[in-house]
């Protein structure tokens, strides 16, 4: 690396060399500290699904899926070999990212979402990717937003309830019935229905950040064999770069999901904007393109992956009109530093997570880790450099535990479609 880039990087607080051992240590003392009623900043969410008694038979579902950006719905029918079919597929933008909306608008914008399906049936599966307190009923309250949603009246009301009310004041007459899971979950049920394996991790790095597991039954925790959705975006105790700081301030927001902005793709392109401002106000790159720096209000991570993947071919994809091969050098260097942290935490949650869970301790029966997200599957070198960080941090306990990364994209569709045979 540029000896300026790395000076500017650690004058300003940001670690191009983790101690992941240890930080994935620490997130694995905050799991067992909620577990145990002390102060932690991860919720520890149970809830009460355990994928093992899961049996699938011939049905049919309304699947919805509230992610960070879009809304999709869609009608999947399970034949009685247990193949799913999607039909009537639909997608828009996800309510409250455009603008603010009251608690009835945020409801009946969902409800109109999927008016096509009144009365078709009865259950529905709904994957809502944010921090949820899960029921045993399957009903879900929402603890907060993330991923810059406006609806602050959303937050605390059990989401099924709500909803289920609007729908029936919208003539459904067939008493719905609604299941609330968080899309972690979605997507360790989708692994679920393959292959066996001795234990399952869902893993989300897409507009936010998230993993969830399947725990051990345990005493001490007064707690049954369940998946665990952790929250692991509110993760926090380390020390933020400047360039953190300033996306923090910024933010609709802040001082919530400390982890998450480090590493999430709803982050990413504006953090990088933080960075190279200020690298242009210390003089590290030309005086025009300094000049158009300042003068840049937004970049997406979809921007600075495309550099990324094209600088690697000799070609720099321009973001910017006054690059020198100098400038393009250091742009690259910040930027891969930028991602390069984001596989560095992705690896250390799955790794606290994959020893949080106890099993994988022998090749014959792995540990499923079934991943989503854009961001995780897109970004510049971020898959394979999470699976070499996981190696490492494994390595570095001393710990020989076997897992399979599942090679594509979880079907978050299936997988929420499946909780309708959790219960």
């Amino acid at each position: 690396m540029n000896g300026n880039v790395t000076r500017f990087l650690n004058e300003h607080g940001f670690y191009t060399d983790w101690d992941l051992n240890g930080f994935a240590q620490s997130i694995r003392k905050d799991m067992q500290n909620r577990f145990l009623g002390k102060k932690s900043y991860q919720d520890m969410i149970p809830t009460y699904i355990d994928p093992s008694l899961i049996t699938i038979g011939e049905k049919s579902v309304i699947v919805i899926d509230a992610g960070g950006t879009n809304f999709r719905s869609s009608l999947v029918t399970f034949s009685k070999d247990g193949k799913a079919s999607v039909s009537d597929f639909e997608k828009t933008k996800m309510p409250g990212t455009e603008s603010e909306l009251s608690k009835s608008e945020f409801f009946t914008q969902i409800a109109k979402n999927i008016g096509r399906f009144k009365n078709k049936c009865s259950e529905i599966c709904f994957c809502f990717s944010y921090a949820m307190q899960i029921t045993e009923d399957h009903d879900g309250i929402l603890t907060n937003f993330s991923k810059e949603v406006k609806a602050p009246e959303v937050v605390g009301s059990h989401i099924g309830h709500e909803l289920k009310n609007t729908l029936v004041a919208q003539g459904w007459t067939n008493d719905p019935k609604i299941i609330l899971l968080n899309d972690t979950v979605s997507a360790l049920l989708a692994g679920v229905s393959g292959k066996k394996y001795s234990s399952y991790i869902g893993f989300i790095l897409g507009t936010g950040l998230n993993a969830a597991f399947l725990h051990p039954e345990n005493s001490e925790y007064e707690l049954k064999k369940q998946i665990v959705v952790c929250e692991s975006a509110k993760f926090g105790g380390f020390k933020n770069s400047d360039f953190d700081i300033l996306l923090d301030e910024k933010s609709v927001k802040p001082g919530s999901s400390p982890l998450e902005k480090l590493c999430s793709g709803a982050y990413l392109g504006p953090l990088a904007l933080e960075t190279i401002h200020l690298a242009a106000n210390e003089g590290l790159f030309s005086e025009a393109l300094s000049r158009e720096i300042t003068q840049k209000d937004s970049l997406s991570l979809i921007e600075v992956n495309a550099f990324l993947l094209s600088y690697q071919h000799g070609e720099g994809k321009e973001i910017f009109t006054s690059t020198t091969k100098e400038d393009k050098a250091i742009l690259f260097e910040i930027f891969d530093a930028l991602v390069n942290r984001m596989a560095q935490l992705a690896a250390s949650v799955l790794a606290a997570c994959l020893i949080q869970c106890n099993e994988g301790k022998s090749p014959d029966s792995p540990v499923c880790i079934a991943c989503n997200g854009t961001t995780f599957f897109k970004t510049y070198r971020v898959i394979e450099r999470t699976k070499e960080y996981l190696a490492k941090i494994l390595d570095e306990e001393g710990m020989k535990l076997y897992y399979e990364i599942l090679p594509e994209e979880s079907d978050i569709t299936r997988g929420t479609a499946m909780a309708a045979f959790t219960i």
